[in-house]
């Protein structure tokens, strides 16, 4: 683990299922050799550049119409992903899932109602909602679940209010998510009761002079973490030194180092170690201003604690809805958020369990949500008849390194997605060149742009793009890109650009050619 999680590396961009009949898709068949001039010479000519030597491509490009592979490249070697696995957790998810399905967070009680006083405890219950307080999704939340309450009339509440997160089982962190990850925005824990997709803003403004203090500031306040901040203003024109670092499952917040005098203030998103109190903190402070008074104390029930008798016999007092699964998957993939894609792979996991309670093969032991959700992965992936040997994913959004991919495989999946019902839902909901989400400022000139749907994957000396395109005379291509241990050297362009550029012809061929 490294010691101090710098800001800069915060900053990283990291780009990083209604049931349908089983379908299967054959391995394409092998590329021709290659012909002076010819899109595969192209390629060749690109990822053979001597600066990438000492670095891995693979790549499968294959006709959506004839099946064939148009061009292919250590296409059956395990790669990472990156983001562009969140392709598998999307393709479960309209495999599994109602699109039009929306994401409950409740109050619930089984405590009696008397002269406006519930006597007894008060749960505040997550289902697994990773927009709740968002912009676009219930940002007043808890005062509209506040209102709800006192419109039964409720003044007082006797007992404890209980922020459950239990609904999904095991860890908050996806397995195989890396410690020096945890702080920044793209590792928030991933759980059932998420408020602002489990993140705060953290913005330093420098002092007017040399040695004083550095102002920080919290959003929302009620956020505002165990801080032990020695951030000081240094002499104009001296270089950052911003040091943020937590330790793993600690909630103390370090802040030191130095900002220079005059530079203009800054804000940086940090993960909420404790989602589900950060929200129970919002409820009760919405509860006060609806007039409700909390007897009891805020707590925190979280796995592996269990507290069945909360829920035995409880009513809904109030409820909440997120916008449709179809919409949260949509933000997921053109945002590459990773919070979205890792909640609704346990929401797979939670219908995949249900399903499987009354099979005499399910499982006996414990497996935690993340876990059954990959179990019905790897179902999926039977029936489309991928290797099970071919993808290796440890958790839902490609942050684990431990997920790898061959872009084989990765093209059959886009061959099955490619033959479902849902697919032209799907593939509006990734990226478009040049137009949106993370491909907005990414070929924005040429044959690509407005032609090509797909997600994009990066993380350090890891690039990947994977999706649909559409040639020149109306062919329909699958491709995978990907590119790793690439290490960039001082002066040379980015990684993105070349893998654009074979974007860009394959927007640009001809089939004849």
């Amino acid at each position: 683990m490294k010691p101090v999680l710098r800001v800069a590396a915060l900053l990283y961009p990291l780009i990083l299922l209604c049931a349908t009949p089983p379908t299967t898709v054959h391995a394409a068949t092998l590329p021709a050799p290659r012909e002076p001039h010819s899109l595969a010479a192209q390629i060749d000519a690109i990822i053979d550049q001597p600066r990438y030597a000492a670095a891995d491509w693979g790549i499968a490009v294959v006709s959506l119409d004839s099946g064939r592979t148009v061009y292919g490249h250590r296409s059956g070697k395990l790669f990472e992903p990156a983001s562009t696995a969140k392709l598998f957790t999307a393709a479960l998810t309209l495999d599994t899932l109602d699109p039009q399905a929306r994401i409950p967070t409740r109050l619930l009680s089984a405590a009696p109602i008397r002269h406006g006083t519930l006597a007894g405890p008060l749960l505040l219950y997550g289902m697994g909602d990773p927009t709740l307080g968002t912009p676009a999704a219930n940002p007043g939340w808890a005062d509209d679940l506040a209102a709800q309450l006192a419109a039964r009339g409720i003044r007082v509440v006797r007992g404890d209010l209980v922020a459950d997160t239990t609904y999904f089982s095991g860890p908050s962190l996806g397995n195989g998510w890396e410690a020096s990850d945890l702080l920044g925005w793209f590792a928030a824990p991933a759980c059932a009761l998420t408020v602002h997709e489990n993140t705060v803003a953290l913005t330093l403004a420098p002092g007017r002079a040399a040695g004083r203090p550095v102002r920080l500031d919290f959003t929302p306040s009620v956020a505002t973490p165990p801080l032990v901040g020695t951030l000081a203003t240094a002499p104009a024109h001296t270089p950052d030194d911003i040091n943020l670092y937590r330790l793993p499952g600690d909630t103390l917040l370090h802040a030191f180092g130095s900002i220079a005098v005059g530079t203009p203030a800054r804000t940086y998103r940090l993960a909420i170690p404790d989602p589900a109190r950060q929200a129970g903190e919002e409820l009760r402070a919405a509860m006060r201003r609806h007039g409700i008074r909390l007897a009891g104390k805020l707590r925190v029930l979280a796995w592996p604690e269990r507290d069945d008798a909360l829920r035995t016999n409880a009513r809904a007092l109030a409820e909440v809805l997120s916008p449709p699964v179809s919409d949260i998957l949509t933000q997921g993939l053109k945002r590459s958020q990773n919070l979205y894609l890792q909640n609704l792979l346990q929401l797979d996991g939670v219908s995949a369990k249900a399903a499987a309670a009354n099979q005499p093969d399910a499982p006996s032991g414990f497996l935690s949500s993340e876990a059954w959700g990959l179990r019905a992965l790897h179902a999926l992936l039977e029936r489309i008849g991928i290797a099970p040997s071919s993808v290796l994913m440890e958790e839902g959004s490609g942050l684990s390194r431990g997920d790898l991919v061959t872009p084989a495989a990765m093209a059959q999946l886009l061959q099955y997605i490619a033959a479902q019902p849902w697919s032209s839902m799907l593939r509006g909901m990734l990226p478009l060149a040049g137009v949106d989400g993370t491909l907005e400022w990414r070929m924005r000139d040429g044959p690509a742009t407005d032609k090509v749907h797909a997600k994009t994957g990066s993380m350090t000396f890891v690039h990947s793009l994977a999706g649909y395109a559409t040639t020149a005379d109306g062919q329909r291509l699958a491709f995978v890109i990907m590119l790793n241990n690439y290490d960039r050297g001082e002066g040379e362009p980015g990684a993105d650009r070349d893998i654009d550029a074979i974007v860009q012809l394959l927007a640009g061929w001809h089939g004849s050619d």
